[in-house]
């Protein structure tokens, strides 16, 4: 996106295959089913990438495989090439792009042709892909001509190493950083990322620093934050100089990685929030479905990936207690009566009878888990859960404070993970609250977090009295 970028800028017509057919072609890695889908998917992420740069799209256009190579005119000319072309040639053009076995199929040995007659049919005066596709373009350079065709320019762009080293891969999860990843996934996959002290080979870390982040920079500036205990910030104006201070270890792995983490985010951030219509999250979880394993678990595929483990499928709201009395079959509970914006009051059942005062609860505002399914306890039905910082030794409950000023009925969430189209009820069978509640906790400023990411509303932060590094439950 950054090199279409610097062609669009230049006032370059670019066009943007969507192969369709290729994608089939190429060991069938793409169910025909959903190429459709994903079609739709990459079209409309594409121009959120690009339109987060600050790209015109006025001279950007999109073609769709299957539109034009299922004609009569590009038939012929598939069989006219594949009268000219050896096994050897085919297997060999293909060698970095198609998946490779020992005994391949026939659509494999297909694959460069067609890509080499997509130049002519798309009227293009110039192919560009990465270095990886450099036996195509020679295959191509060779054997258009031969079909009376005009040899074309190619341009290649390299390779960024993925952040676990070694090459990027779409099956390896932990080796890229997904369009679509939350603040919190980006900092874990970070956080694990390749990025040895002082090596600066295959390191996934420097690579998009040195063909993402300097060329993007509107200031031509690199910046790395630092406590001035540990030196104060540090600002770098050429990726060299980042470079050798990372291979002479002034600079630490951690501090690159928290300043990569900053840049990511900001560039991610537009595209997260155009994907954040109910359209857009229908169409990605449609275009990229999670798929099952043996055993029936759920296995998360291309941008679905985390989607299970998202705490913005978690309705959280300000709630006011109304009433609160002891329950009147267990000893523990207390039975709640709890305004939470809606028409209708919902009952409430805590256990917190002995932990927390019966008196501190009435009246007060609370935040309130709305779509766990109703679970009756003790002959009373609950219909929420009163969150709250809880330690074991010595025992304590505190419930989460709101923030100064809220109203019954507000949306509470994580910061980077906002969703006004929370899961209606949360299935108890996929166990998705009990995965993220493990990551939910107080920090040393009682401020409440999932994975480092603040709870908060659009009036401030999610704070408990004094419980400090506390889990949440």
């Amino acid at each position: 996106m950054c090199k279409i970028s610097d062609f669009l800028r230049a006032g370059c017509e670019v066009t943007i295959l969507f192969a369709d057919l290729h994608a089939y072609l190429d060991n069938m890695k793409a169910p025909w089913e959903l190429l459709q889908l994903r079609v739709q998917y990459y079209e409309h992420v594409i121009k959120a990438m690009l339109k987060s740069i600050g790209v015109p799209l006025e001279k950007l256009k999109f073609v769709q495989g299957t539109d034009f190579q299922l004609s009569r005119e590009y038939t012929l000319d598939v069989y006219k090439l594949s009268s000219l072309v050896t096994e050897h040639d085919a297997k060999k053009a293909g060698a970095e792009v198609v998946k490779q076995v020992d005994h391949p199929l026939l659509s494999g040995l297909l694959y460069p042709g067609l890509q080499a007659l997509d130049e002519e049919y798309l009227k293009v005066d110039a192919q560009f892909g990465g270095v990886d596709q450099r036996k195509i373009f020679t295959f191509a350079e060779k054997y258009m001509p031969q079909l009376g065709y005009t040899k074309r320019a190619h341009f290649m762009n390299p390779m960024v190493p993925g952040l676990t080293g070694g090459k990027m891969s779409s099956s390896e999860e932990d080796s890229k950083i997904d369009l679509l990843d939350s603040e919190a996934q980006v900092k874990k996959k970070l956080k694990k990322a390749f990025c040895e002290p002082g090596n600066t080979a295959e390191n996934g870390v420097l690579a998009f620093c040195k063909s993402v982040l300097f060329p993007l920079s509107k200031t031509g500036e690199f910046k790395i934050e630092r406590a001035e205990e540990n030196g104060g910030n540090l600002l770098y104006t050429k990726y060299e100089d980042l470079e050798k201070a990372f291979a002479s270890q002034e600079l630490h792995p951690a501090d690159l990685k928290g300043a990569v983490e900053v840049y990511l985010n900001t560039l991610l951030e537009p595209i997260r929030q155009e994907f954040s219509t109910p359209e857009l999250k229908k169409l990605t979880s449609s275009a990229y479905p999670v798929q099952k394993k043996k055993g029936g678990k759920p296995a998360a595929a291309g941008a679905n990936a985390d989607a299970e483990l998202s705490p913005s499928r978690l309705d959280f709201r300000v709630g006011k207690i109304l009433k609160v009395e002891k329950h009147p079959d267990a000893d523990s509970l207390f039975v709640e009566t709890v305004d939470l914006g809606e028409p209708e009051t919902r009952t409430v059942v805590s256990g917190l009878v002995g932990l927390y005062p019966e008196e501190k609860l009435q009246d007060r505002l609370g935040v309130f888990l709305c779509n766990l399914k109703p679970n009756k306890m003790r002959g009373v039905t609950s219909s929420a859960m009163l969150m709250c910082a809880s330690v074991d030794d010595p025992r304590a409950v505190e419930p989460l404070n709101p923030p100064e000023g809220s109203a019954p009925g507000d949306r509470i969430y994580f910061d980077g993970h906002h969703s006004d189209s929370p899961d209606e009820q949360l299935n108890p069978k996929k166990k998705v609250w009990e995965k993220l509640q493990v990551d939910m906790r107080t920090n040393g400023d009682c401020i409440a977090e999932w994975q480092g990411n603040n709870m908060m509303s659009k009036l401030g932060l999610v704070k408990c009295d004094t419980l400090k590094s506390a889990p949440i439950k």
